[in-house]
């Protein structure tokens, strides 16, 4: 009887981790992909999360590449002036001890001409594979929202 509930709590382990929707690569933690929903003929869809970095030395975000897209880029938000600009970056630094926001009008992923459209819809999960420098690569499941997380700040960098 014991191994019965034994192998049922294996396999509902899982599932609980699951809806966590964080992940770990190294000393990196990166929590809640999301996406917002799109119109259905946008050109590009943005990426957003947090990574943390719980180690004693930096990391540096070197590149991501996901299936649904042709291109994807490491973007930021600058102001130049008096204007709000968006320009690619080559690689975004994880600082030790300390957490980079990707959010609107801040560092996000674009990726470009999309080419499943129909994992981009509310309540859907699409696959984003990142590529650290020290930690390696990680792939998340990014959450396709209507709106975007309330505990997300609206601009933000490395802290």
């Amino acid at each position: 009887m014991l191994n019965k509930f034994i192998v049922i709590a294996a396999l509902l382990l899982p599932a609980c981790f699951a809806h966590a929707h964080e992940y770990k690569a190294g000393e990196l933690e990166i929590a809640h992909p999301w996406s917002q929903e799109l119109p259905p003929n946008a050109p590009t869809v943005a990426a957003y999360f947090i990574i943390h970095n719980g180690g004693k030395t930096a990391d540096r975000l070197l590149s991501v590449d996901s299936p649904i897209a042709s291109k994807a880029e490491l973007h930021e938000h600058v102001m130049q002036g008096d204007l709000m600009k968006m320009q690619q970056v080559p690689n975004v630094a994880i600082p030790a001890g300390g957490n980079v926001t990707f959010a609107p009008m801040a560092y996000h992923v674009m990726l470009m001409n999309p080419t499943d459209r129909s994992l981009l819809t509310d309540g859907k999960r699409f696959p984003l594979t990142m590529h650290f420098e020290k930690a390696g690569d990680v792939t998340v499941e990014v959450a396709v929202q209507k709106k975007p997380p309330q505990d997300m700040p609206e601009h933000a960098h490395a802290q």
